[in-house]
């Protein structure tokens, strides 16, 4: 089979591999649609910590090829989309109800191979069940929406709020869409890109602005009468943590959600959160979201055509990783 493989920091081919074989407790996925996600930009450049080699690709959706030995509860040719997170379930972490923390946390994609390849093998329990008359390419976005429900679940936007969205590619796309279906009264997207404050109104942003623009947070501020409610950062630069730190209101709420690269410092005010008592919740992952993530896909209440802007095979893949993201591009996805 043909799976495109990470073998260094900046090197990444499409190779011809033995298809796995599931193990006990595991099935065989073949892979029909996978999403191109920011961290795998991040891993490519070696600021996010990955095993090397290994097939990248956490974000998929398949049906089910093959079982291994004591699989019940899926059948071949059943759709599934895979939470690529795996946790041990004894640490300290996972005793807390916090398997994202987990101290031998695994993930599909990163430690073990992943969606950019024709077949791959999971544990049973990382597949969750979905309609079969599903589209593959919505599949594959529950792994995105999954993460960015926990970042909700931080946020807990209440109804009337004003929630400023920072960074308007998928995620805070998504993120528009998942503020308003929780309450809020106004949701505002900051991006630089024209193309993507547009497709933020037509998702039902009820203002979009350019983070360049002259007067940019006190505009924000004076759009909320003193500052907003909930500022959820999704662009992982420091410029958006320092700025939605100031379009906070007395008691506001930052969700920290973007990936910065590793190691990177950002300078912050300390006097001033504490006066202001700003409530700084880190988002991290899908800690027991992702089958709620794969309902809400189920259910159609998301807009998620509009998001793709370009399907590709798996000989373009490493390309499309190597690059920053083209202009006007929202979400790549791969069709082996």
């Amino acid at each position: 089979m043909k799976a495109v493989r990470f073998t260094a920091t900046g090197s990444m081919s499409l190779q011809e591999v033995e298809r796995p074989i599931p193990q006990r407790g595991e099935v065989l996925v073949k892979v029909l649609a996978a999403g191109i996600c920011g961290s795998d930009r991040h891993m490519f450049k070696g600021e996010y910590p990955t095993a090397i080699p290994v097939t990248l690709g956490h974000e998929f959706c398949g049906t089910v090829e093959a079982l291994g030995d004591s699989v019940s509860g899926l059948a071949l040719g059943d759709l599934v989309t895979v939470d690529p997170n795996i946790a041990c379930g004894r640490c300290r972490a996972c005793s807390k109800g916090r398997p994202n923390l987990c101290a031998q946390l695994q993930a599909v994609g990163v430690t073990r191979d992943g969606g950019f390849a024709d077949y791959v093998a999971v544990p049973q329990a990382q597949a969750v069940l979905l309609p079969p008359s599903l589209n593959p390419v919505h599949g594959a976005f529950c792994e995105p929406i999954a993460c960015c429900l926990h970042a909700m679940d931080k946020a807990d936007i209440r109804p009337g709020d004003t929630v400023a969205i920072l960074g308007g590619g998928v995620i805070g796309l998504l993120m528009v869409q998942l503020a308003r279906l929780s309450g809020a009264g106004r949701v505002v997207l900051v991006t630089r890109q024209a193309s993507r404050r547009s497709t933020a109104l037509s998702l039902g942003a009820s203002h979009a602005l350019d983070p360049g623009s002259d007067g940019a947070v006190e505009e924000i501020v004076g759009l909320s009468a003193g500052g907003v409610d909930v500022v959820i950062e999704c662009a992982g630069v420091a410029e958006t943590l320092q700025s939605g730190l100031r379009m906070l209101r007395r008691g506001g709420t930052f969700v920290l959600f973007g990936v910065a690269p590793q190691g990177v410092a950002v300078p912050v005010l300390p006097f001033d959160i504490l006066v202001r008592e700003i409530d700084i919740r880190p988002a991290y992952l899908n800690p027991f979201t992702h089958r709620r993530a794969a309902d809400l896909v189920a259910s159609g209440a998301l807009d998620l055509d509009i998001l793709v802007t370009r399907t590709i095979s798996l000989t373009e893949v490493a390309d499309v990783v190597s690059q920053a993201p083209q202009p006007g591009e929202i979400k790549v996805i791969v069709r082996p």
